[in-house]
């Protein structure tokens, strides 16, 4: 079972509109402040925040409770001169779950009605989280033929790719920047992995995937990455490398 809190900025696109036609930077420069706060806050409680857009944010939130949830958003309307909502849903798998997250805001399923608070939220403390983490092997080498923006692109690509595959299988895939992305895996996704990697490969990409499963999204996260660099580990240490290595 996966809970998932989704955040979004409310009201944002009127609101914009009255900053005038020289406000991009400024709208930049608060979603980003925003992303970074709301990371933070939710990283102390071991989970992981994902920017989905940029008024809108995907939080792992297994564990956390109501009041937790209350506290952050008290702590989010006190550094920042907008209003957010929180919609929080819970299924056996991720996509699901941002399913439930949707469905308690669309029909109102209010948990706090000061704070924005809409869904239902998972009782149960025996739940789970998988991470896959991927990012590109050998991307450096591709800079000697390949511009910048050109490389842009190319991961663009793949991470549309890698989020209509692995839809497929009830998850949700997350650009982190630079080569990386990750997973929020169901079952069904991480025994899938194996074909995604050999699907990309036609492409003339290889990919190295670590895998983590914890009771916390972030202990999840740190377990995926920390499988991510055995991988690198053992391919510089001369011996064949796994593309795939799990910890849990």
């Amino acid at each position: 079972m996966i809970q998932l809190t989704i955040l979004k900025i409310t009201g944002y696109g009127p609101w914009t509109l009255t900053l005038g036609s020289d406000r991009e930077h400024e709208l930049q420069m608060l979603q980003a402040s925003l992303y970074k706060e709301i990371q933070s806050q939710f990283s102390k409680k071991n989970c992981i925040t994902f920017l989905n857009r940029s008024d809108e944010f995907f939080v792992v939130s297994n564990g956390l409770t109501l009041e937790d949830h209350i506290e952050i958003q008290k702590n989010l309307e006190s550094k920042f001169d907008i209003r957010l909502s929180m919609s929080i849903g819970h299924a056996e798998n991720p996509f699901d779950a941002n399913l439930k997250a949707y469905e308690g805001k669309k029909t109102k399923k209010i948990l706090n009605q000061e704070h924005n608070i809409y869904g239902i939220l998972n009782g149960s403390s025996d739940s789970k989280v998988t991470i896959m983490h991927l990012d590109v092997e050998d991307l450096t080498s591709q800079r000697k033929t390949m511009s910048p923006y050109e490389i842009s692109s190319k991961i663009f690509k793949l991470y549309s790719t890698m989020s209509e595959f692995f839809i497929n299988y009830k998850s949700l895939t997350f650009f982190m920047g630079g080569d990386n992305f990750m997973v929020v895996s169901s079952n069904d996704a991480k025994s899938a992995a194996r074909n995604f990697l050999d699907m990309i490969k036609k492409d003339g990409i290889t990919l190295n995937c670590g895998i983590g499963t914890a009771k916390t999204s972030r202990e999840a996260v740190k377990l995926a990455t920390k499988s991510l660099d055995t991988i690198r580990e053992i391919r510089d240490s001369g011996k064949e490398k796994p593309e795939i290595y799990e910890l849990s």
